[in-house]
């Protein structure tokens, strides 16, 4: 598995240093939305048989991308839950994903703002809408919805919800209604219909750390 992480992710620009057991990422464009999810996958492979992020967070890589830039290859949509580490999740490193969190991973101005800024001007090739087991915004939402600013998070859980539906089913509907808000931006829109970007959705096991993408 190790093999395939590490060619993987090659193709978008991750070059792994032999003598010094770090992982450096290049300024190489990655190729297509389809391999972005490839280096996804495999790294959090490596995360679950391993427990541990082999991602680089250099002093060096720190610099390099404070002096050059950064690159991420995939823009990650996911729940502020502390149990939910994207970049541990995916063993990624410092400028290797644009994370946006919000609690119960929902789908705003602000937050669409941010995802249009991830696929338009730092060319991330994959959206990843990654909900979770046991989110508490799921569960507060089963359970007649929140109070104060909080309400407005659960109400928007709620819109996408189905009569009795299950706190699993809730879960995933929440995640394809956040999906259903990124794919209503034009300029998402294009880039998709460009075959620049692809938007999916995940649902990451807060127990045994599996991401399993939908369909």
């Amino acid at each position: 598995m190790k093999k395939v992480f590490m060619a993987f992710a090659m193709t978008v620009g991750m070059v792994f240093c032999v003598s010094c057991g770090k992982t450096e990422t290049a300024s190489l464009p990655v190729s297509t939305p389809e391999e972005v999810k490839t280096v996804l996958i495999a790294g959090n492979e490596e995360y679950v048989a391993n427990s541990s992020n082999k991602g680089d967070i250099s002093k060096e890589r720190r610099e390099d991308t404070a002096t050059n830039g950064q690159f991420p290859y995939a823009t990650i949509i996911t729940c502020s839950d502390s149990r939910v580490p994207a970049e541990h999740i995916f063993n990624a490193g410092i400028g290797d994903l644009f994370v946006i969190r919000t609690a119960g991973n929902v789908i705003g101005d602000y937050e669409l703002g941010s995802v249009e800024y991830g696929a338009e001007h730092l060319n991330t090739k994959l959206v990843v809408v990654m909900g979770h087991t046991g989110c508490g915004a799921v569960q507060a939402t089963l359970e007649g919805g929140g109070h104060g600013n909080v309400q407005a998070i659960t109400d928007e859980i709620a819109s996408c919800l189905t009569p009795d539906c299950s706190a699993t089913e809730a879960e995933i509907l929440n995640v394809k209604n956040s999906i259903d808000k990124i794919n209503s931006s034009e300029a998402i829109q294009e880039l998709t219909e460009e075959g620049l970007v692809e938007v999916v959705g995940a649902i990451y096991d807060i127990s045994t750390g599996t991401v399993t993408f939908l369909d």
